[in-house]
């Protein structure tokens, strides 16, 4: 009930955020230099033509109007109309978001398993080989970037060993995916849909593989530093000394203690992953959010920015909602 009660409070919260989001958002998008109509129509349209353009998207009218005309849509549903493509930002981005919280997802899930069970086995031989090759591994994944790994590892994993697909897509068209949610591994689950299961499951190693290994190295310093210190600790020595066994020492004190930090920094990683999809999507052609997005922007698509500004800034309050609730649940000393 206390948890509940907490999380109410919460989301009733989570609309006056919202709502500054979408005025700085709606304002910030305007003062970018560019003409969102010049950049579709083209530097030799006449003017008759680019005013024609401006009426049919609103942006004739007084800033103040064009506000209330987007704050009325949102209440409504209606995140508008894209000035590139002229179709429903709504309906773009429904196709969009599925993809890209799908990469998201499974890597950071990956990066936790792989970051607890690494970070404790590292701390556990404290200042061995091992523990420096860890180490190592952490420094060298938050030091290389995403772009450039995916790129070797399409090199590799593709063009010299051709273990997996070629970066064109998310799922072979041949498979006869029906698409539910646009998380074509989902979909292919839902259906029961054996062939592209494999195929979208194909698709995913590369993309994933490259948002882990720069998402693991945070995540591992964090639990390889909260298992030294759990490790050091005066509680830990005790229990040791009473005798307890060791599946009891690791369950019942080093992992549930070390994992109580984890939440929170595994909310900054999720928003950090977010952002780091806009490159690997473009290096494995995924077509995903993040693409859509930075393609809005590069377009000056002011209805597709203020959109993927929204949906972001939602995705981070509620993974930092539910990762206070999860810290809350490893650790009973917090109160909520």
């Amino acid at each position: 009930m206390r948890i509940l009660r907490f999380v109410v409070r919460r989301l009733l919260q989570l609309v006056p955020v919202l709502l500054g989001v979408v005025v700085l958002a709606f304002l910030l998008v305007r003062v970018l230099p560019g003409d969102p109509v010049r950049s579709i129509l083209g530097q030799n349209a006449t003017e008759e033509d680019a005013a024609a353009a401006r009426a049919r998207f609103g942006l004739d009218q007084s800033l103040w109007h064009q506000f209330l005309d987007y704050l009325g849509g949102l209440l409504t549903g209606d995140f508008g109309t894209s000035i590139q493509s002229g179709g429903s930002v709504g309906s773009e981005m429904a196709l969009r978001v599925g993809p890209t919280l799908e990469l998201v997802v499974i890597s950071v899930t990956f990066a936790l398993v792989v970051a607890t069970v690494l970070g404790i086995w590292s701390a556990k031989r404290a200042n061995r080989a091992g523990d420096h090759s860890i180490r190592i591994f952490a420094l060298v994944g938050n030091s290389v970037p995403e772009f450039w790994l995916g790129l070797v590892l399409v090199l590799v994993g593709y063009s010299i060993l051709g273990w997996f697909p070629a970066p064109n897509g998310r799922v072979d068209p041949d498979t006869g995916l029906t698409p539910l949610t646009g998380a074509d591994l989902v979909d292919a689950v839902l259906t029961a849909n054996g062939p592209a299961t494999a195929s979208a499951a194909a698709y995913l190693v590369l993309p994933v593989l490259t948002l882990v290994v720069g998402v693991v190295a945070p995540l591992l310093r964090s639990v390889r530093a909260s298992a030294l210190e759990v490790l050091h600790s005066e509680s830990y020595a005790a229990a040791k000394a009473h005798g307890l066994r060791d599946r009891t020492l690791h369950h019942g004190y080093l992992l549930r203690a070390t994992l109580v930090r984890l939440p929170s920094l595994a909310a900054l990683v999720f928003g950090t992953a977010i952002g780091s999809t806009v490159l690997v999507e473009y290096v494995f052609s995924w077509q995903g959010f993040g693409q859509w997005a930075l393609r809005g922007l590069l377009y000056r698509d002011y209805p597709v920015v203020q959109a993927s500004v929204l949906v972001i800034a939602l995705c981070y309050v509620l993974v930092f909602l539910i990762a206070d609730v999860v810290h809350a649940i490893l650790d009973p000393r917090v109160r909520l």
